[in-house]
This record gives C-alpha cells, structure tokens and sequence, in this order.
C-alpha cells in the first residue's frame, strides 16, 4: 500500500495508540527522505499519546568511531549500537515498574548521542521510532523488524533527498564541497542499503516533493 495523505497515516497511527498494550510504530527510509519530520508530525497530532524515540540516539560517540576506525563512514549500520537499540525497544514493549523508560537521542549540533534525552511514560500507548536501518534482515539489526507493530517506509525524489542532505551539512557548520563529496561516499550507499529492504515495510508513505 503507497500513501501520501497525511490524515490517513494519522488516522492508522491512533488505531495503534489504543489503549491496552504498548505498541511501537517504525518509521524508515533513506538518508534524508525526511522521517523525522513525519515521524514528529504524527507524534503532535497524537496530542501526548505517543513519544519520538529516534535510532540516531545509538549512534556510537565520536571517539568511539575514531577508535575503531569509522569515523570517515559515521552513518553506516556498523557505526550504531544495534544490539542497545533492539534491548531498548524490548523494553518500550514491556516496560518494568512505575517510572518512565529513558531513551537517548542525537544532538546534531554535537554530532553526539545524548543518554537519557528521552523520556517514555508508563502510559503513553504508542513510540514512535524512526531511523535508516529499522528493515534490515541482517546482522545486529535482524531482530528489530519484530520488535515493530507496524513499519512505513518513506519514499522522497532521490535528487531532492540529496539536495536535503547536502543543506543539512551545510546547515550544521560543513562547507558546501566537503557536504556533497560525504553525501555522494557515505550517505548514498546507506541509502542504497536502506532501500534494498523496502519491501518489508506494511506502508509506503510517499512525501510531496517540497524542501
């Protein structure tokens, strides 16, 4: 199923914020196809039903990639704490005791995850999570897809997705050179990884081709 209406996706996303069990929604895509920006969109609609959990809050610290020598491919699956990510989404699923489970997310001022940035209460029904790796089938990352109630894949024009990604650099402090020679070495092969397992989202959520 492919959609674009925004009502809709808000329509399904309450079905899952019923009341009864934690449900958690996965909102995936490629490097700049603009899940985050859905992804908070659904979460104010759903009006304190649902919380943003982001997978870019396990990305592993900057000295930590230096050390293992990954720092020049930040962004790739094995620059993530997967394993971290699919143990925290087993708890969202089934939170222990009466306080709010903490999640971290990604400072991208810092370039930096952030611990305990997050916090889910008890009772909110539905976590939303969005991130590039949520469908993939191999490796740390294979248990995720069942950790996921429901998953929508978000499709962009990969030339405007590009344009996006190379402003975003910019934006955060890159000279224009250096953004669009690291889209085009590390973002885009990312995104040809991410795409590969499209076909194991429930939804294709096609997004107007706006900036």
């Amino acid at each position: 199923m492919v959609t674009s209406d925004f009502t809709e996706l808000t329509v399904r996303a309450r079905r899952l914020a019923a009341p009864g069990r934690r449900r958690i929604l996965g909102i995936a895509g490629p490097p700049g196809a603009g899940k985050s920006t859905l992804a908070a969109r659904l979460v104010e609609a759903l009006e304190g039903h649902a919380v943003l959990v982001p997978m870019d809050g396990f990305h592993l610290a900057g000295a930590e990639l230096e050390r293992l020598g990954r720092a020049d491919r930040k962004g790739a699956p094995d620059t993530f704490d997967a394993a971290g990510y699919a143990a925290l989404l087993r708890r969202l699923r089934l939170p222990e005791g009466p306080g709010p489970v903490y999640a971290p997310a990604f400072d991208r001022s810092l370039e930096e995850p952030i611990a305990g940035a997050v916090a889910v209460p008890r009772d909110t029904p539905l976590v939303v999570t969005e991130g590039n790796y949520l469908l993939l089938a191999e490796g740390p990352w294979a248990p995720v897809r069942g950790l996921l109630d429901e998953v929508w894949f978000v499709d962009v024009d990969p030339g405007l997705r590009t344009r996006r990604l190379v402003d975003r650099h910019v934006r955060f402090g890159k000279p224009r050179p250096y953004a669009e020679r690291w889209v085009a070495r590390s973002d885009e092969p990312n995104a040809r990884l991410v795409e590969r397992y499209r076909d194991r989202a429930d939804l294709v959520v096609r997004l107007p081709d706006t900036p």
